[in-house]
């Protein structure tokens, strides 16, 4: 069987997807207080009806491209749907110690619909809302929350100070009566919020109002975990995810071995890393480097034909220096048509430069410079942006992620890293790769506390301890997605079982596999998949598809 054709540019649903995707930012725009329920409620009436019309669709009449289209648009609503399960869950979890919370949101609220206001009754309401959170702050610790909880109250009063200043600026000196009615109403109530605040995370979670540093997280649970894996058309359990990610994390440490052994350093493979780490270079040289690296990678890859590079995607990917603030976060690279580069700066701590210099070394680097730009993040950007755009709206990290590092392995295969010093900088990768799955699943699962992610990362990875803490607090923040940690290996080894159906078999080409791959857009690999392998039978259509095959597990 050949794969199936995929030249056509877009599809006959492109464009309800399109209509949808601009209603959607409308309605965002429309309803941006994350802590509403009346957003809630629009969101969940929107899904429904957009399912509602998807499913008037005759199936069986759309092309190719457009029962993709269809089954993508499927599982996206049924994905949000979920998530609205999961938010809507973690907000209840919290009311207890936030009751006042959805009276604050409703005065944006009103706002926001042009229900005309009462400044003597607001200023009621005001003086009421403040007795409602002197009367939680009372009550607070005798709740005994959850530490995490907790820190979700605290988090989501900052929000709820941000609503109750919206409401009031809007108002305030425009309208006579309410500032005279309101101000000193208002000032006392963000007193209060803003002591009870202070109250939460000093003596219910326990740490200080200003702790930048401090790793909390908010762990969502097995059944949540369960919900994001079956949107993520991810047909494993977390326990079996986690024994996935031992079972690689094995094999490179039989490489490491091997590596280490070439070294000199015996099977003391901590000792080779530490070797491999002081070779970076001098302070100021980092860009240079970079420069040199992501060039060796675009002519490896052209000298071998393994893809289509376009002309203006070499030209156009710029470099940009991270903020030391940033870097207690992001302390390697991060990659797109710019690449971020970490490295130490004048004001930062002789300890934290050498960390900084000695975690972003010329073998680690040589290993991920080609994940952030080409072939990697840079590319996608480049390609998902002229092929198929509309399809964005259906990003996952398991194609982002798992694409830049299923390249790490395929590099490996063609011979990219000749040198053991080489070979260990992207086993390191490959090892944290492996260690993001078991430390982030654990977390959510309630088996690790952030602290025993950091010992973990630094113990069978071999992070510089700052680089471990910074990677935990980076995966527990709460701007990545419970599974987007989980997404690098995953997603890197459903590429790898495609390409061995597609590629190994005969059917494709490398180069075709991989332009493929770009041109479909950013979508999940199991319906990626499908749509190469014309599986796409109706429109219940959901994949099973187990891509761990042990027979072929430490191969590439």
């Amino acid at each position: 069987m050949q794969p199936a054709a995929t030249q056509g540019p877009t599809s006959e649903v492109a464009e309800d997807i399109a209509r949808f995707r601009a209603d959607l930012d409308a309605l965002q725009r429309r309803y941006p207080n994350r802590l509403s329920p009346r957003r809630h409620e629009r969101r969940s009436r929107f899904f429904a009806q957009a399912q509602e019309e998807l499913h008037e669709q005759e199936f069986a009449a759309l092309s190719p491209d457009g029962r993709l289209d269809f089954v993508l648009w499927r599982n996206y609503l049924e994905k949000e749907t979920a998530q609205l399960l999961t938010a809507e869950e973690q907000r209840a979890a919290m009311l207890p110690l936030l009751p006042f919370a959805d009276r604050v949101v409703a005065l944006d609220d009103a706002l926001r619909a042009f229900e005309p206001v009462d400044p003597e009754r607001a200023a009621e309401e005001l003086n009421d809302l403040r007795k409602a959170v002197a009367s939680a702050q009372e009550n607070a610790q005798g709740l005994s929350p959850k530490r995490s909880v907790a820190y979700r109250a605290a988090r989501a009063m900052s929000e709820l100070l941000e609503v109750l200043k919206h409401w009031y600026d809007f108002y305030n000196r425009y309208d006579p009566l309410f500032t005279w009615w309101c101000t000193k109403p208002y000032e006392e109530l963000r007193a209060a919020m803003t002591a009870y605040r202070k109250l939460l995370l000093e003596k219910v979670v326990g740490i200080a109002e200003d702790d930048n540093t401090t790793i909390i997280g908010d762990p969502i649970g097995r059944e949540a975990l369960l919900r994001e894996l079956r949107a993520e058309l991810i047909p494993y359990t977390p326990e079996e995810l986690i024994e996935i990610a031992e079972r690689e994390y094995a094999w490179c440490e039989r490489e490491m071995l091997n590596a280490s052994r070439e070294l000199g350093y015996g099977d003391d493979w901590h000792a080779a890393l530490e070797h491999v780490k002081s070779r970076h270079v001098a302070p100021g040289d980092q860009p240079t480097l970079i420069l040199e690296l992501a060039l060796e990678a675009i002519e490896f890859l052209e000298s071998r034909d393994l893809l289509t590079i376009p002309e203006l995607a070499k030209e156009t990917w710029r470099m940009e220096m991270m903020p030391p603030r940033r870097q207690l976060e992001s302390p390697f690279f991060l990659g797109g048509e710019t690449i971020i580069v970490s490295f130490p700066t004048l004001d930062m701590s002789h300890e934290a430069k050498l960390m900084s210099m000695r975690g972003n070394n010329r073998h680690f680097a040589r290993a991920t410079v080609h994940h952030e730009l080409i072939p990697g993040h840079h590319l996608q950007g480049f390609m998902t942006q002229r092929y198929r755009p509309y399809r964005r709206l259906f990003s996952t990290p398991f194609w982002t992620e798992g694409w830049a590092l299923y390249w790490e392995f395929l590099l490996w295969d063609k011979g990219f890293a000749p040198l053991p010093e080489d070979r260990i900088g992207m086993l390191f990768w490959r090892m944290h790769r492996c260690a993001r799955i078991v430390f982030s699943l654990s977390f959510h699962l309630g088996k690790m506390t952030p602290q025993e992610c950091v010992e973990y990362l630094v113990e069978k990875v071999g992070h510089e301890r700052d680089n471990a803490t910074a990677e935990v607090r980076r995966s527990f923040g709460g701007d990545y997605a419970p599974l987007y940690q989980c997404a690098y290996m995953l997603g890197a080894l459903q590429f790898r079982e495609l390409r061995r159906e597609l590629v190994d078999s005969g059917r494709m080409t490398e180069k075709a596999f991989h332009d493929a791959v770009l041109r479909e857009g950013n979508i999940p690999v199991p319906l990626l998949r499908a749509r190469l392998l014309d599986l796409l039978e109706g429109p219940t259509y959901r994949p099973e598809w187990r891509f761990y095959q042990t027979h072929n597990s430490q191969r590439m």
